[in-house]
Parts: C-alpha cells; sequence; structure tokens
C-alpha cells in the first residue's frame, strides 16, 4: 500500500492539478468529491493528509459544500485551497464574509510569519506572487490559528495552526502561475504529512500491468489506436501485459494529419509487431458528418461511429471481451468530474462515458487517472521512441474539430496541407518540443484577396500554439512577428483555398485549447 494524500473535491476546474503537484513528490493521490465523503470512507482510504479544493460556491451560501465535520478530529494533517480554506475556517470557529474586493488573476501575498508550509520556499518578510480566485473572504480565523501571509485582499492569505497541522491558503498553489505552489505541496506531504514519495511511474507500470492481467484473464483485448500518444501508450503496456490476446485497431476517419496513418502502421506493425487491423472508415465517418456544425453533435457522431466500427472489427477477430481506450484525466474532468462530483462540464470527449449496453464489452481505460505529461513518462518507461512520445496532442475526433462549422473533405484536404507548412517551419525553427501543442484552425469565414491581378475570395486559417504541461491551463506561445510572417506567407502561397491568416492569442482559461 502507497503512502497516499486524500484530496476532497469542491468542484475547481483545477482540482486535478492538485493531485499532479502531489504526485510529482512521489506520493500517491485521489480525488473524491466532498458528497461522497464521509469520516468512514476517510479512514478507509487511509491517507497520509487530507487536501481541501477549491471550487465556485460561497462559504456564506445556505446548503453549500462543506467537509465532514468530523475530518477535523482525526488528527491528519488537513491543507485547505482556497474555498477548502474558507470551510475549514467556517467549520471550526472562523468565519467568512462576501468581499468588498475580489481577487482574480495574479497578486502578491507578504509572508509575515513561518511555518512548516513555508520552509525553505518563502522567507518572513518576501512578497511572493500567486494566483488567486475568490469573492469571498475570511474575516475571522478559529482558535488555535495564525496569520502566516497577506494579501490587499485577503487578510488572512495563509494560516497556520502548526498542533493540529491545519493549513490554509487563499490562493492556488496547484497552479502554473503560483511559482513556488509545487514546493508548498511537497512540504504538505512531505514536511507536514511525513511522506517519504514512495510512488514512481516504474511502479505505476508494474501494477497497472498486474491490474490488466486481473482483469483480462484469458480474454481479448481490442485497443482504439488513433496514432497519438495517449492511445500509443496504451497499446504497448497492453501488449506487454497480454501479448497476443491484444489486437489493435487503428480507424482512418479521413480526419488524420498528413502521413498519419502510413506512420501508425508501420510502427506498430513492423516495430513492435502487435497485431494491427487498419481500417479505412473515412466514408462512413465523413458522410456521417455531413451537414453537421454543432461542435458537440459532431463529438457526439464521432464517438458513436467509432463504437460502431470497433464492434465491426470485434467480430472480425472472433469476438472480444475488453475494449481499450486512451482516455486521460484532463478528458474526463472537462466531460464531467471524475468520480461524479460538482465540477461544471466544459465539452464531452468521443472516449468518455461508457459502452452502449449493446456491445458485450467491459473498458480498460489504464490511463484514466494520468495526466499527458505523465503519460509521457510512462511512455518512455515502456521504450516507446522519443519522438513519438514528444508528438503534440491530438484530438480523438481527429481534424473534424479543427473545422468550424461543417466538414468536407474539401476543407480537410486544405486544413491538412497548412497544417503541414505550419509544423515544418515550427521544427525548422527549433520550437517544437518548447511548444505543448500547435495546429491549424480553418475558419467559417472567407475573405476577399488579391494575388497578382486577380480577386480571390477563400478561406481563413487561424494559428495556434500554447505552452503548457498539462493541458488544464495554457498560455498562448509568444512567438516573433518574423516567424508569423514567414508561416503566414508559405501557407497562402503554397495551400490553394487560403488567402489570409490570423494566430490565436487566447490564454485557457478563459478559452480551450481546441477550438471545440
Amino acid at each position: 500500500m502507497h503512502e497516499r494524500i486524500l484530496i476532497i473535491d469542491f468542484g475547481s476546474q483545477v482540482t486535478q492539478l492538485i493531485a499532479r503537484r502531489v504526485r510529482e513528490s512521489g506520493v500517491y493521490s485521489e480525488i473524491q468529491p466532498f458528497n461522497a465523503v464521509t469520516v468512514e470512507t476517510i479512514k478507509a482510504f487511509n491517507p497520509k493528509g487530507v487536501i481541501l479544493s477549491g471550487g465556485p460556491a460561497s462559504v456564506t451560501g445556505i446548503d453549500t459544500p462543506r467537509a465532514p465535520q468530523g475530518l477535523f478530529d482525526l488528527g491528519l494533517p488537513v491543507f485547505g485551497i482556497c474555498y477548502g480554506e474558507q470551510t475549514m475556517c467556517a467549520q471550526l470557529g472562523g468565519s467568512v464574509e462576501e468581499g468588498d474586493h475580489r481577487e482574480f488573476g495574479r497578486a502578491f501575498v507578504d509572508v509575515t510569519g513561518d511555518c512548516e508550509l513555508f520552509k525553505g520556499v518563502w522567507a518572513v518578510g518576501a512578497k511572493e506572487q500567486v494566483w488567486m480566485s475568490h469573492g469571498d473572504k475570511i474575516n475571522a480565523i478559529p482558535e488555535g490559528f495564525r496569520t502566516v501571509a497577506v494579501s490587499s485582499g485577503s487578510p488572512f492569505a495563509a494560516i497556520a495552526n502548526d498542533e493540529k497541522k491545519f493549513y490554509g491558503v487563499q490562493f492556488h498553489p496547484e497552479v502554473m502561475h503560483t511559482p513556488h505552489g509545487a514546493q508548498l505541496i511537497h512540504n504538505f506531504t512531505h514536511r507536514v504529512c511525513g511522506c517519504t514519495g514512495d510512488w514512481t511511474m516504474g511502479k505505476f507500470r508494474e501494477e497497472e500491468i498486474a491490474k490488466v492481467r486481473k482483469q483480462v484473464g484469458t480474454g481479448r483485448v481490442i485497443c482504439g489506436l488513433s496514432g497519438g500518444v495517449d492511445s500509443s501508450v496504451v497499446a504497448v503496456l497492453l501488449h506487454e501485459a497480454i501479448g497476443d490476446q491484444l489486437t489493435c485497431v487503428f480507424v482512418d476517419t479521413g480526419m488524420m494529419r498528413k502521413g498519419e496513418a502510413e506512420e501508425v502502421v508501420t510502427m506498430f506493425r513492423d516495430h513492435y509487431n502487435i497485431k494491427l487491423v487498419h481500417r479505412d472508415a473515412a466514408d462512413m465517418f465523413i458522410n456521417k458528418l455531413d451537414g453537421v456544425s454543432d461542435p458537440e453533435k459532431k463529438r457526439k457522431i464521432i464517438g458513436a461511429t467509432f463504437i460502431d466500427v470497433f464492434e465491426e472489427e470485434a467480430r472480425n477477430v472472433g469476438g472480444a471481451d475488453f475494449l481499450a481506450q486512451g482516455t486521460l484525466y484532463p478528458d474526463v474532468i472537462e466531460s464531467v468530474s471524475f468520480t461524479g462530483g460538482p465540477s461544471v462540464t466544459i465539452k464531452s470527449h468521443h472516449n468518455v462515458g461508457g459502452l452502449p449496453d449493446r456491445m458485450n464489452m467491459k473498458l480498460i481505460e489504464p490511463l484514466r487517472e494520468l495526466f499527458k505529461d505523465e503519460v509521457r513518462i510512462l511512455g518512455r518507461e515502456l521504450g516507446l521512441p522519443e519522438h513519438f512520445v514528444g508528438r503534440h496532442p491530438f484530438p480523438g475526433p481527429g481534424l473534424a474539430i479543427r473545422l468550424p462549422g461543417g466538414v468536407t473533405r474539401e476543407k480537410l484536404e486544405i486544413l491538412r496541407n497548412a497544417d503541414v507548412v505550419y509544423l515544418e517551419e515550427i521544427r525548422n525553427a527549433g520550437l517544437y518540443d518548447a511548444i505543448w501543442q500547435a495546429f491549424t484552425v480553418l475558419l467559417p469565414v472567407q475573405s476577399v484577396g488579391v494575388m497578382g491581378d486577380a480577386r480571390t475570395y477563400d478561406y481563413v486559417c487561424a494559428l495556434r500554439a500554447v505552452t503548457s504541461t498539462d493541458g488544464m491551463t495554457a498560455d498562448f506561445y509568444h512567438f516573433d512577428m518574423e516567424f508569423l510572417a514567414r508561416v503566414s506567407n508559405r501557407i497562402i502561397n503554397e495551400v490553394k483555398g487560403i488567402n489570409r491568416v490570423t494566430y490565436d492569442i487566447t490564454s485557457k482559461p478563459p478559452g480551450t485549447i481546441e477550438w471545440e
């Protein structure tokens, strides 16, 4: 049994980042929604400490989320973040009120006291950058607590009860915009909770292989192989676990990147000797998307069509008992909270939501609790080549969600050709590994242009490039203007059908990385 940290989720969109930071410190963590947590379930989980997440509710409201009251009598260290700090204060005898000065975005705190949370990270008297996102504020802290940091809008920006090992911060240490946040969380897991850090990706690999073998037994598995990092890692992990009981199905939807199908087939058939079915289903997918412009409908159609194809291929290989997918944590949290908790749905993902009853197969999703950067680490652990592990993410629905509006073969080909030019220039500039994800979007807009002496009326292409570590938050990449001018010039000159290029400078949030 690994050392464990329990994270109680109050509905923050970035709760999963807390789990990621805890895991970075070598400690296994799980997230459970506040409305499913009791003193008994906490005892059964046997954590070394508990973290209370942020959330969208107001502690001042009626019937808003609370931690189980008995949590604070278990003798466990507790770390409250944002809403978590506020509810801890309210439940232990302090008070919270609606703030007259909200704090959203970058802020600075003055460190006024020392505590175990700050050891070796923040010194008394320092001014430190943090990321705030709150409207309410604490106006009185419970007995036994002291203030260790303040900000202009938060007189109790960080509080500590050293005797009981209760700590609270009004800011979000889990996001990258709090530069030393990961170190603060490390201090909680190691200095406060006494964890040694016994969870590694090597151990995860061993444990997942054992789980898969136990789950599958002598059954047969088909794996949906998209060619992206996630499904590729799943395929290699499962092949290591069950060998020839695995058949991979690569579905060419007609919405892949240029050369994608050939690269995937060559790698998995020739290099790994994995049983692979290459199904050309482009006509099926594109015909079903004819006339559909709503992004949610696109995703649902693509998801349902994938299921139809996998069901057919399972029959063709003599039946399968399991369907394996490369579902990740961010996929799940953006579709619905990981464990049925209170987070708001942002968008559905084609590989989230289970299987229809008619399919007599069970799901295998060994990466369901991992973030993208953890999947890359696992891929390296499994020996996948670096050029494959380091590939930019590619969405399951493919280029369909990079074509706002309707999907046609003509527009797909234009988009593919623009994407090749863009990524080629990024690689030529030595920027590929510095960028989390880069792609082109073909807008459902046409603009007037002039080429030579002729008038053109062609599509507008948007370029997107972001930096991130996990896909949960992201910032646009700051290209220099010479690079953008060069890319724009090449696309307009080399890709027939485009006469105007724009660059997307939206961060996440408020935008998502993909346009749909």
